[in-house]
């Protein structure tokens, strides 16, 4: 598996992906009805940020975005993205790309990374940010409507470099 910058050719892969985490609703706060167009504009980094594709031959296995969480006088703290296609899940894919993430922010100077919206619900996510550092600084009650499971606690998950 590699690690690269999106290309214009990666996005009908990573717009499938996109669409289908979006629409099961469990794990992003995104509009389920979103349209390709719009999934773009969010998904698509402009510098400074980037966007990665995991990739494995020519199939995108997953995708991430990274960049400043805030502009200004945040800046100095990078945030990230992940979503990774349904039959890859369980095999490293995200795993890779989160530590993709911490290195590129690391690299270029951010003072840490904070995640602002992780459903307590996606327990794998929140295992996986806690091996790789992070810890849960707070949790909005009930913040996330999961489709099955109801309102549950979105957690602000940071990690200090």
């Amino acid at each position: 598996m590699e690690i690269r910058q999106a290309t214009e050719s990666d996005w009908p892969q990573m717009w499938a992906i996109i669409h289908e985490v979006v629409r099961q609703q469990e794990t992003f706060t995104y509009d389920p009805d979103m349209g390709e167009g719009e999934a773009r504009g969010i998904w698509v980094e402009r510098p400074p940020g980037v966007t990665v594709v995991a990739v494995e031959g020519e199939r995108v296995l997953g995708t991430a975005k990274m960049g400043p969480n805030r502009a200004g006088p945040g800046a100095h703290v990078a945030t990230a993205s992940f979503m990774v296609a349904v039959d890859a899940r369980g095999s490293g894919v995200g795993t890779k790309l989160c530590s993709y993430a911490l290195e590129w922010a690391k690299d270029r100077g951010f003072a840490g990374m904070q995640f602002n919206a992780v459903a307590e619900s996606n327990r794998t996510a929140v295992e996986l940010y806690r091996r790789l550092g992070f810890s849960v600084i707070g949790t909005v009650p009930g913040a996330f409507e999961h489709p099955t499971l109801g309102r549950v606690g979105l957690h602000v998950m940071y990690r200090q470099f």
